[in-house]
């Protein structure tokens, strides 16, 4: 669950229209003014988390948009979770959120974040209603147990690259009339690592990470929409060097209802009326999202008429209360009738009165209200 109800672009000092270049430049502002490292300020380190968890937000498409859409509300629903770190060292937030350190420059090998996982799953209209528990099968790459992840088979060591001397990255630096220009670049030899494997691990061929198969269960929160995606935080394939692991966005996808159609909260449904049953009053039975019911219809009613059930449509997300649900009424007219048919509807035509179709009072009235 978010830590803050502020809102983020107002904590980085940006618009909602802001591009990611102008994120990532408040928030490297914001970082290097706030982080206790560097702030005497007494309310520097909450101030600086609430950057952290903004740009950690703002900073990814999926979690932006769902934040743009559906507030903190839609974040919650989704299973976003703030990162938690500790926040020891200015350099150590942005190789996390950037590969480098305060200046830009990385000055050594620098663990990698796991790469997200996308997954997908399909519910019934009446699951999404009530709330379910999935269960999502991944292929995610964990840590070797071999070699816990350093990917060096156990029992051998490992060297320092003497071409970058263990950084990981080589600097070229040019005189230019401006000064010198340093350009860094991640090691040709050792491939950014700063070391040199000798033996890596027989398991993993040195990869520190495997593939598994693994189950993960999703909770799926009453009230989602189609398209609307859960977050399972620290569930991705596992980092390199004992990087933080990916996330897992399973995709929430709800299958056409054959009786039932959602607008929203509110769900909509049709009930065929013949003629007679329309102009008599009948009790016929009706599909909800409960299942089959009874529902009565009075004398006269009209093709077109819609039928209330407060509070019986789909449940708020992360909210109160339900939407309702509109029963349309559909009047059959017969297509074909015999001829005692047709001399029995003529005399009741030629029995009729204006007063016979004369509306009730406060019909238009009931008809708006049934809109509202």
């Amino acid at each position: 669950m978010a830590t803050t109800g502020r809102d983020y672009y107002e904590i980085l000092g940006v618009g909602r229209q802001a591009t990611e270049v102008e994120i990532k430049r408040s928030f490297r502002r914001l970082a290097r003014e706030l982080h206790p490292d560097v702030s005497d300020a007494p309310d520097a380190d909450e101030r600086f988390k609430e950057a952290v968890e903004a740009y950690e937000v703002l900073s990814k498409s999926e979690t932006r948009e769902l934040y743009d859409r559906f507030g903190h509300a839609g974040l919650r629903s989704g299973g976003f979770r703030p990162t938690a770190f500790d926040f020891g060292s200015l350099a150590d937030i942005f190789s996390a959120f950037f590969g480098d350190d305060v200046f830009g420059v990385a000055t050594g090998p620098r663990r990698a974040r796991g790469a997200d996982i996308a997954a997908e799953i399909e519910l019934e209209l009446e699951e999404a209603a009530t709330g379910v528990t999935r269960d999502v099968p991944v292929q995610v790459a964990m840590p070797c147990a071999e070699c816990g992840g350093d990917g060096v088979q156990p029992g051998t060591a490992v060297s320092t690259c003497e071409n970058c001397g263990g950084a990981g990255r080589i600097q070229q630096v040019t005189q230019t009339a401006l000064g010198e220009f340093i350009r860094a670049q991640p090691c040709p030899r050792c491939r950014g690592t700063g070391r040199i494997v000798e033996h890596p691990c027989e398991t993993c061929s040195g990869a520190g990470r495997t593939l598994e198969k693994r189950t993960l269960e999703v909770q799926v929160p009453p009230g989602i929409h189609d398209g609307q995606r859960i977050r399972l935080s620290g569930e991705g394939h596992a980092g390199a060097l004992g990087g933080q692991a990916g996330d897992v966005y399973v995709l929430v996808r709800i299958r056409p209802h054959e009786r039932l159609v959602r607008e929203g909260d509110d769900v909509y449904s049709t009930v065929d009326l013949t003629m007679t049953e329309a102009a008599l009053g009948t009790q016929t039975t009706i599909w909800t999202l409960e299942g089959e019911e009874e529902l009565d219809f009075e004398p006269g009613t009209q093709p077109g008429a819609v039928r209330v059930l407060r509070g019986r449509g789909m449940p708020v997300l992360q909210g109160f209360g339900r939407g309702d649900h509109r029963v349309l009424v559909n009047v059959v007219v017969p297509h074909h009738l015999t001829d005692e048919q047709r001399r029995l509807l003529g005399q009741f035509e030629q029995t009729a009165t204006e007063e016979t179709y004369k509306p009730d009072e406060g019909f238009f009235e009931k008809l708006k209200s049934a809109f509202r």
